[in-house]
């Protein structure tokens, strides 16, 4: 499984910005696909996922009304739609799959990085 994260950028305060995951290698039945991000000095973190059958999506509460995540299975891409950025939300941006809902996301692509100014 490949995957590789692009659509990262500098942005103001307020703004919003699309970042897309296309993923390659195999089907992605059963998958599920998610995003999380590292601030500077910070520990990874879960921003959202979607299961790849049924696009069933979960959020962390710190971007929960403004992040959309989705997926669009004809291109095999994934979408991470942030509004209202703020400058908290300023990290590297990960893709990653599992297997499962269940499982641990054990393929990972390159990072993208999110800088938000104030």
């Amino acid at each position: 499984v490949q995957l590789q994260a692009s659509g990262g950028g500098l942005v103001q305060a307020g703004d919003s910005l699309r970042l897309s995951c296309a993923a390659s290698g195999r089907t992605f039945s059963n998958y599920a696909m998610g995003w999380f991000r590292q601030a500077p000095g910070k520990e990874r973190e879960f921003v959202a996922h979607v299961t790849w059958n049924l696009g069933s999506t979960n959020y962390a509460d710190s971007v929960k009304g403004r992040f959309t995540i989705s997926r669009d299975k004809s291109k095999n891409t994934v979408y991470l739609q942030m509004n209202s950025l703020k400058p908290e939300d300023t990290a590297v941006y990960f893709c990653a799959a599992a297997r499962s809902l269940s499982a641990s996301y054990i393929f990972w692509g390159k990072g993208t990085l999110v800088t938000v100014s104030s």
